[in-house]
Parts: C-alpha cells; structure tokens; sequence
C-alpha cells in the first residue's frame, strides 16, 4: 500500500485520497445547497427575526463545543473511514427529518443533531487526509479541499438559487441528503485498509492509552507549540469579528433586495469564484512559511469586503454585491488554504485528528457567542452599521498579522517536526 500510496508527484495517482477526496467534494456540495435553503426558508419564508437567525450557528455550534475535542480524540484512536460512513449515513438521515421541521422549534434541536454528527466527521476527514498524503503533498490536498469547498459555492448556490425560484427550499434540502447517500457510497468503494496511523503496531500503543491522556496529551501540544497557538489564537480572533455578521447575511440582503432572495445565492457565488481562483494560484506557488502574510491578507481582503456590502443602499447594483462576493472569496481561500495547510504541516500525524477536534471546539466556543451578539446588534442597529463596522475590525486584524507575522509566526526549524514526533511516541 505504501508503495501507491507514495508513487507519482500528483494526488491523482493516489487512489485512496480520491475516492476520499470524492466523497468530500459530493458531502460538501450538498451542505451548499442545504445551507442556503435553510438561510432563505427562515429569512425570507418564516421572516424570522435577526436575534432568531442568529440561533441556526448557535445551534451548528454548540456540539463543537462539547464534542470538538473528543471527536478529535475518537478520529485519532478509531477507523477514521468507518467513522466517516458512519457520519455520511446518519447526516443523511437527520436531513430527511428537516424537511418535516413546522418551525424553528424543531429545526434547531434537529440542526443540533446533524452538527454532532458533523463534528465527528471534521477531524476523521482531516486526520484521513494526513495518513494517506504525502508531507511534500500536504499543500496540493490542503488547496484541492479548499477548492471543492469554495467551488460547492459557486455550483451550489447557483443552481440552488434556479431551484428555489422553480420550487421550494424544501427541494434543496433534500438533494443535500441524496448528496450524503452518494458519499456514503464512495466510501464504501474504499477497501477498509490501514492507514499510516493505523498500522498494526501504533493501533496497538493507542489502544494502551486512555482517552483522557490522549485528549490531554492534543491540549498540551497545541499549547507548547508557538506556531500552533499563535494561529489558532489569530484564528480565533478573526472568527470572532466574522461571526458576528456571518449569519446575518439574510438580514442585510433584506434590506438590500427585499424581494430578490436568490440574490444572497449569487453573492456566494461570486465568493466562491474569486476562492477557487486564488485557491489555484496558491497551489501553484511554493508553500513557505510566511503564514502571518497569508493570513493578514486574508483578513483585510474579508474585512474590506464585508464593509464595503455594509455600505450599499436599498436597490443597489447587483454588480457591487457580485464584486464585493468576489473580493470576500479571494480573503476567505487565501485564509482557509493558509490556516488549513499550518495545521496540517506543524502537526505530527498521529495528532492531526486532536488539533483539528480542538480547533473544531474553539471556533464552535466563538460560534455561539458571536452570533447571538450579532443577532442583537443588528436588531439594535441596523444590519448595514454592523456589517460596516466589523469589517474595519477584520481589516485591522489583518493588518496586524501582516506587520507582525515574523514575531508570531517565526521561521520554523527543520528539526521542528522530528522533536515534536520523538517527544510524543
């Protein structure tokens, strides 16, 4: 197995990561179509307040919150490919029973449901992806995961947008379910076979670990290493600026386009056209270690565009919301690749799921505050004046990165890795 897994520069000969990287790209498309149905069935359909849309990331959250770092624990010591099946189908499932939702009072409990699922899948999909790549590899699966994520946005929303003039979102909602049932079927094309971290002899050794140790033992070397707890921290702090207005989204548009409301669709769009587009560049270029740069710009380019929509008027040109989506699509693929790719690379293997299942449980932590704040804010203020405002913030955030980078993220030394492996077995 080592031998096909290592052949060949490209991941397209790597037979594993693609039908792995298949069923990825199928689930995630699928969210997309989900996601923006869910956004226009409780705006737009239910006209549910902002306070009130703001509890749907509560809801997605709070399971990162209490499970994040045990799923982590569970995608480094269990079959990470069972693990995923077993998400895929139960996804698909609580997806049915949203259809059914009369209100917000069952749809959240059942949006609560689906995202425990979801926390469990995150670190296994992530923890899968560095057992059976390559180090030298790491940047081409980083960029190719970025690229169905952004790329489902473009699809997604699109064609999401021609089904919910044609029909209702319930429609959406179902074909992200016929989406989970197709990946659930691609992984079953994959033959149950170990993976690095998986080879007899270090199954042997986890099992001799308790749970609690390894959880531990994933905190502690998130917290010893500098480069690793400068970027969750830098990550933590963007997130809590973005998420504020991230599902209000709905809020602004109301007031934008009142009755357009698959003009939110073509703004995720346009967002995923301008990620993929830098997406590929990135891929191209070689990876360094200039995460604060990266990072920054990400930021500035997010914030930027999150004010600039704050400033548009009622009735504004559907050219503006399509450049802004653009910019913000640039910001959200330099971040995602960048932040994804420090991860993966100033990680062990056999800790990949920890660290993943513990930045899962730290941006779930933001995900129930900020949007709620959010939520109140934009009743208070007008979605327009927040979204302007914590756009600045974003920008400043960036800036911060950008001039500071050196300081919080120094060159690493190219026994790093090698100490923090022996440190650990």
């Amino acid at each position: 197995m080592e031998t096909s897994l290592k052949q060949g520069n490209s991941l397209l000969h790597n037979k594993v990561y693609m039908r792995v990287y298949s069923a990825f790209a199928t689930a995630t498309f699928g969210d997309w179509f989900d996601t923006l149905a869910i956004q226009v069935l409780v705006g737009y359909r239910w006209q549910a307040s902002p306070l009130m849309l703001a509890l749907i990331p509560v809801a997605m959250a709070l399971p990162s919150v209490l499970l994040g770092s045990v799923a982590g624990v569970a995608a480094d010591r269990l079959n990470k490919l069972k693990l995923m099946r077993m998400c895929d189908l139960l996804t698909a499932i609580l997806t049915v029973l949203v259809l059914f939702a009369p209100g917000m009072v069952w749809l959240l409990p059942l949006l609560v449901l689906r995202s425990s699922i979801s926390t469990l899948n995150v670190p296994a999909q992530q923890s899968m992806t560095r057992s059976i790549v390559r180090e030298d590899q790491l940047l081409q699966a980083t960029s190719l995961n970025g690229i169905v994520n952004q790329g489902s946005k473009i699809a997604g929303p699109l064609l999401g947008g021609v089904a919910l003039t044609l029909l209702s979102p319930h429609w959406c909602i179902l074909l992200n379910a016929v989406f989970r049932v197709g990946s659930y079927l691609l992984l079953l094309s994959v033959k149950n076979i170990p993976t690095e971290g998986e080879l007899p002899a270090a199954q042997t050794q986890a099992e001799r670990v308790p749970m609690g140790m390894m959880w531990k033992e994933g905190w502690s070397f998130m917290l010893r290493s500098r480069l690793l707890l400068h970027t969750m921290l830098f990550g933590l702090a963007g997130a809590l600026a973005i998420q504020i207005i991230d599902f209000q989204f709905t809020s602004l548009f109301r007031v934008i386009s009142p009755v357009n409301e698959s003009l939110l669709g073509w703004m995720v769009a346009a967002s995923g056209v301008g990620a993929v587009a830098v997406i590929l560049l990135l891929g191209k270029l070689k990876p360094g270690t200039r995460y604060g740069l990266r990072l920054g710009t990400g930021y500035v380019l997010i914030g930027g565009s999150v004010g600039g929509l704050g400033l548009l008027q009622p009735g504004a040109s559907a050219l503006w919301v399509l450049l802004f989506g653009f910019v913000l699509g640039i910001g959200n693929g330099t971040f995602f690749v960048t932040f994804n790719y420090c991860l993966q690379k100033e990680t062990p293997p056999h800790m990949t799921g920890r660290i993943f299942g513990i930045q899962s449980t730290i941006l779930g932590v933001v995900m129930i505050a900020a949007p709620l704040l959010g939520g109140l804010l934009v009743q208070m203020a007008g979605p327009g004046r927040i979204f302007l405002d914590f756009g600045v913030v974003q920008v400043l955030l960036g800036l911060a990165g950008i001039l500071f980078g050196r300081l919080l993220w120094p060159e690493a030394k190219p026994e790093r890795g090698q100490t923090a492996v022996e440190h650990s077995s």
